[in-house]
């Protein structure tokens, strides 16, 4: 099992600390996240310069908020600068997202990541030269003298952030990894992931394997089991005031727990967004322990995935609580992985 790390330092300067601690730690890789104040690819600029061994990737960059090119030049750029290290993580987001916070269309979201994966592939396939001419239903692009020299590699991999079943086909049709959402459960995987993403390869024409699941690992590690899990509760009750995120509580049959968590939003009450969240759900979701348990617990992801991306709760804990915990888990999962 390979050990990841999501960087929710909080700033661009504690995410590059971050990182050069992992490096140091022995983790495998280190990935960015994007939200409407925070940039997926400038820290990671930084980062690349820092270390020399660690993978870097965007974990997930916001895929339709800006064009193809501009994600394709931002691949190649961090690539070349890490001595080809770079993983390129593209997510949809949610409408919400996109047309409110980024005043940009959103439709068809399945269909549109297909293409372009397929679109950034071949921009950094061209970069020898020769121009650059793409036709399909969401781009159409014409650059007679594209190219890129200085580039690390001929070939990027691309990840795809997916929850339900359509980005799912998507991922298994396009990607060579699927980001699993931090609300995913083990069961979701088992049950609809992996099946999705094996059905979605052979469709088109890929093998078995193609896409592998990359899923993010909620972990809240306290001195007490029921510390931990109080923390994880609030990321968790968070997260199912989308909707969209339904579909999992569906699978164990608890609905129920996505309303009353909508239900504290109206009134942004976290506490009971973490009060409507069972303990169960929390432990088919993340590690959330003692740091002792911690091992034992990530080996209930080794049937599911070679690579787990801890992913440290923050809802409703103070700037320190979520140092410490992204401290305990360099602790905990450093060294040879």
């Amino acid at each position: 099992m390979q050990h990841g790390l999501i960087l929710t330092g909080g700033t661009a300067r504690a995410d590059l600390d971050l990182a050069v601690r992992a490096e140091a730690a022995g983790f495998d890789s280190v990935f960015s996240i994007e939200f409407f104040n925070r940039h997926g690819y400038v820290a990671l600029g930084a980062i690349a310069g820092a270390t020399s061994r660690i993978r870097i990737g965007t974990g997930i960059a916001n895929a339709f908020t800006r064009s193809p090119l501009l994600h394709a030049s931002a691949a190649m750029d961090l690539d070349e600068l890490s001595g080809g290290r770079f993983v390129l993580g593209l997510g949809s987001a949610t409408r919400r997202m996109n047309e409110d916070w980024f005043g940009m269309p959103f439709s068809k979201p399945a269909a549109r990541m297909v293409e372009l994966v397929q679109l950034v592939r071949e921009a950094i396939g061209a970069q020898k030269g020769g121009g650059l001419r793409f036709e399909g239903t969401f781009w159409d692009l014409k650059v007679p003298i594209y190219a890129r020299p200085g580039a690390a590699r001929e070939s990027i991999p691309i990840w795809i952030a997916a929850v339900n079943r359509g980005m799912v086909r998507a991922a298994g049709t396009a990607a060579d990894g699927l980001v699993g959402h931090p609300i995913a459960t083990r069961r979701w995987h088992r049950e609809v992931t992996l099946p999705g993403l094996r059905e979605a390869e052979e469709k088109a024409g890929r093998p078995s394997g193609a896409c592998a699941l990359k899923p993010y690992v909620m972990t809240s590690l306290a001195d007490t089991r029921e510390q931990a899990v109080t923390n994880a509760k609030g990321q968790i009750g968070f997260y199912l005031t989308t909707e969209l995120y339904h579909s999992v509580l569906d699978l164990h049959g608890l609905r129920e727990v996505g309303q009353a968590c909508r239900k504290a939003l109206r009134s942004f009450d976290t506490k009971a967004m973490a009060e409507a969240v069972p303990d169960d759900l929390v432990d088919e979701i993340a590690i959330a322990c003692t740091p002792d348990e911690a091992k034992d617990r990530l080996a209930q992801w080794n049937e599911l995935c070679d690579e787990a991306l801890f992913y440290s709760p923050s809802v409703g804990l103070k700037p320190g609580a979520i140092q410490d915990n992204l401290a305990a888990i360099l602790d905990t999962f450093g060294g040879a992985s």
